[in-house]
């Protein structure tokens, strides 16, 4: 079931979405060669607390840290880590979300560990770009597909393929609410878009193949080709003015 939100409760969300983009902030200026993930994962969950909320991902089905920390090819849902060091070269996927006042911020960027390849470049950047242009889709009339087809044109038209499995969400007082926002599909079809909605948008983008694999941890989730990925992320309303972005670390 879609859940509307009343403006009471996107400026409550608002608030969340805030302080897990402070967080993500803080998260990447620690980003650099010889930090762990683990030590990026209490950056995150210090601040979350810090600001009188709880990070919604420690706990959620069991998940055991307060974000998820993804290097190099993979994908999503990495598990911190005492043993996982950042190197030079390296683009580390940090997702997280902030519970506040009984409603979430959800939200993700791939940060970069020192200069990058080409490649690498590439990849964060396109990836990063086809969020901002499926986000101007979150509008009243319009269709979940054409948020999904304008992250696909984007990353495909420059050689990247985009993960099928897994998809955005709706996200409000749960963090996963209806509907689901695929990163794959056709303009003009799936749910129409409403006032009051609020989206989780968040391509993940390949180098290589599409095809994933869940390795022994039973969470991270990686490229079966061994590949980098990238995943960028914010919590947007849809609203009669346009789409407003929950998760801005301003404003």
């Amino acid at each position: 079931m879609i859940t509307l939100k009343t403006t009471r409760e996107l400026s409550l969300m608002r608030d969340a979405g805030r302080i897990a983009a402070q967080a993500l902030l803080r998260v990447g200026e620690a980003v650099k060669p010889g930090v762990t993930t683990a030590q990026l994962e209490q950056v995150a969950r210090a601040y979350i607390q810090s600001c009188g909320a709880a990070p919604t991902f420690l706990g959620y089905n069991d998940f055991p840290a307060g974000a998820c920390i993804s290097v190099n090819e993979e994908v999503i849902h990495g598990i911190p880590s005492k043993r996982r060091v950042l190197r030079e070269g390296d683009i580390v996927s940090v997702d997280l979300g902030a519970t506040y006042k009984g409603y979430v911020g959800d939200t993700a960027y791939t940060f970069a560990v020192g200069k990058l390849s080409e490649l690498s470049q590439k990849l964060c950047e396109t990836a990063r770009e086809a969020l901002y242009a499926a986000i101007p889709c979150a509008a009243p009339g319009e269709k979940i597909g054409d948020i999904s087809a304008a992250v696909q044109s984007c990353c495909e038209a420059r050689g990247f393929s985009l993960v099928r499995e897994y998809t955005g969400h709706g996200v409000g007082r749960s963090m996963h609410e209806d509907p689901c926002v695929p990163n794959v599909g056709t303009a003009g079809k799936g749910v129409k878009l409403r006032a009051g909605m609020t989206l989780a948008i968040e391509p993940m983008v390949c180098a290589g193949k599409p095809q994933i694999r869940v390795l022994e941890d039973k969470w991270t989730v990686a490229t079966r080709d061994g590949k980098r990925a990238a995943h960028y992320e914010h919590t947007v309303a849809v609203t009669n003015n346009g789409p407003v972005i929950l998760t801005l670390a301003e404003g």
